[in-house]
């Protein structure tokens, strides 16, 4: 399973998914859209963070921990 973090420069909000992660032990990568823009292309978020899973924008903000973990169970 590939999980990613489309995140922004000073995101709080990305800080606290990536701390729910880190709780569920979920490994991840961090994509900062600012730097790599074809991200939005492909993924069209207008709030940080985004989390993709296997190529599918599963959430765009901060989703509850229950729902994070029924994707990951």
């Amino acid at each position: 399973m590939k999980v990613q973090v489309l995140t922004t420069p000073g995101c709080s909000n990305c800080i606290v998914l990536e701390k729910l992660l880190d709780q569920l032990g979920i490994r991840y990568d961090l994509i900062d859209v600012t730097e790599k823009p074809e991200y939005l292309e492909k993924y069209p978020i207008f709030t940080a963070p985004g989390l993709v899973i296997d190529g599918k924008l599963e959430f765009t903000g901060i989703p509850k921990k229950e729902d994070l973990e029924k994707k990951f169970s």
